[in-house]
């Protein structure tokens, strides 16, 4: 992974297991899934590192078994972890009936899917001189393709995607960090990551709002030298015809998207603001939209992906 990038070191937000599934006694489980090479067994050790109980390549039919198992346990196993991979692709498609089953159970559980660019995810596998587990006699992008197609419906169906591409060990681990070592869970988590749209769209994020209808202060020499925030650059931002109006209206948007994602039980949702370098509207546009996120009781976290990057 790329030590040099940025995106997810910033991230300090946390969450735990729920009180409510630990006095029934039933565990809170988490699925890790997601593309070979994109740091599942990273994850997977940030969880164990934190007092997860964490199965590797457990086929999902036996998911629900090790949930009963763990409930039988008297609270000695609170948090399960569960790595799920094409390796067990013959049980891959259990897995939708184990989720139902967990459901019906009243499981508390996740679904955490890595996420990488087939650049990032090649590279990896030529540096440690491996092959692509669905490679077969083609191409590792041929392995990459044909598992992108299997995990397609199971990543939107995830409560959190994660992006690795740029990320180092280091950073990913921060980023698991966030989300699992805290001591209360909120209801709602929100990323609010800037980028350029020359350097292409984030592909964890959830929601996307494009601020390249305002003046860009690139074309002002005073101001091309900051970032978005620099107190004269957002100023001359905001000052500009709709800039307050947009943000006014969209967080009555994401008010309304909120409360559709609590009642689903989502907990996570990253907002992408671009512009065209992610260095100016973007960055201070992210700035305001989570202030105002955090006025409403949503925590949140800033990414300036691209900032830096010209």
């Amino acid at each position: 992974m790329n030590d040099s990038e940025r995106d997810g070191a910033q991230v300090s937000t946390a969450t735990t297991a729920d009180t409510t599934g630990e006095a029934a006694g039933i565990p809170e489980l988490v699925i890790i899934s997601g593309m070979s090479g994109a740091g599942r067994s990273t994850a997977a050790k940030c969880l164990e590192d934190l007092g997860w109980f964490v199965v590797d390549n457990l086929p999902p039919a036996l998911i629900p078994t090790m949930v009963d198992l763990g409930a039988r346990s008297q609270g000695n196993v609170a948090r399960i972890a569960v790595v799920v991979d094409v390796r067990g692709r013959r049980f891959f498609d259990n897995l939708r009936e184990s989720l139902a089953d967990l459901a019906a159970k009243k499981v508390k559980r996740r679904v955490i899917f890595l996420e990488a660019s087939d650049d990032a995810l090649v590279r990896r596998f030529e540096s440690v001189r491996r092959p692509h587990p669905l490679q077969g006699s083609g191409r590792i992008v041929d392995g990459i393709a044909a598992e992108r197609d299997l995990l397609r419906e199971l990543r939107g169906d995830a409560d959190l995607v994660i992006d690795t591409s740029s990320l180092n060990v280091h950073e990913l681990r921060a980023k698991m960090d966030a989300q699992f070592a805290g001591e209360e869970e909120p209801e709602l988590r929100a990323t609010v990551m800037s980028f350029g749209y020359k350097y292409g769209l984030p592909v964890d994020a959830d929601l996307v709002v494009d601020c390249r209808f305002l003046p860009n202060p690139h074309w002002v020499p005073e101001l091309r030298p900051f970032t978005g925030l620099n107190e004269e650059v957002a100023g001359y931002v905001f000052n500009q015809p709709g800039a307050k109006e947009f943000l006014d209206r969209y967080t009555e948007l994401l008010q309304l998207i909120a409360a559709g994602y609590r009642r689903e039980g989502k907990r996570y949702v990253t907002i992408a603001v671009g512009c065209t370098g992610g260095k100016h509207r973007s960055v201070a546009m992210s700035e305001k939209l989570a202030h105002r996120l955090v006025s409403e009781g949503v925590e949140t976290v800033v990414v300036h992906r691209d900032m830096g990057r010209e």
